[in-house]
């Protein structure tokens, strides 16, 4: 995917400060700066940042890797724990490109599907994951702090992997959505 005026690259260290800073005033789930150089120190191919052409950074997507045994067999899921764009940098084709650029960086650690949570009223969000192959899986009932239901979603990138299996791994953490 092309972007004009923006790029994606990958995270440094020097970006923290940004990153949580876009984290504080655009989400309202904020982790501390330990978490955020925790999965870059382990998973830095799927840590990624979005910045202008004169170096303002934007946006951020951060992801982990997470096996997860399941009758007899490993399935490796990648998470994708935070993603958020500036407010004024939206609708410009920034969170689609981080989420694709992070799926390619999942996929080098061996990731079979990727999944996420969203807030069920983050409508402009769900409609972008459904956009890029993102299939809900079933709601999580009081997942955020403010007792909002999320969906949990998934995209299968291994070919050849059933649904069943990711169901399987992840689905006690669901309730069925009835949209399903």
């Amino acid at each position: 995917m092309m972007l004009t005026n923006y790029r994606i690259r990958p995270f440094r260290p020097e970006d923290l400060e940004d990153v949580e800073r876009i984290n504080k005033v655009f989400l309202p789930e904020n982790y501390p700066g330990y978490f955020f150089m925790e999965n870059y120190r382990r998973f830095p191919n799927s840590f990624l940042v979005a910045e202008t052409e004169e170096g303002d950074i934007v946006g951020y997507v951060m992801c982990r890797v997470e096996p997860h045994y399941t009758r007899g067999f490993t399935l490796i899921l990648g998470h994708v724990l935070s993603i958020a764009v500036s407010k004024e940098h939206r609708r410009r084709g920034i969170g689609e490109a981080l989420m694709l650029r992070a799926e390619e960086g999942l996929l080098t650690y061996g990731s079979e599907a990727i999944y996420l949570e969203v807030r069920v009223s983050n409508e402009p969000a769900i409609r972008l994951y459904e956009k890029i192959g993102y299939k809900k899986l079933g709601i999580i009932p009081f997942y955020y702090a403010d007792g909002e239901d999320a969906f949990l979603m998934y995209k299968v990138v291994k070919e050849g992997l059933d649904d069943s299996l990711v169901y399987q791994a992840l689905g006690r953490r669901v309730a069925l959505d009835k949209d399903r």
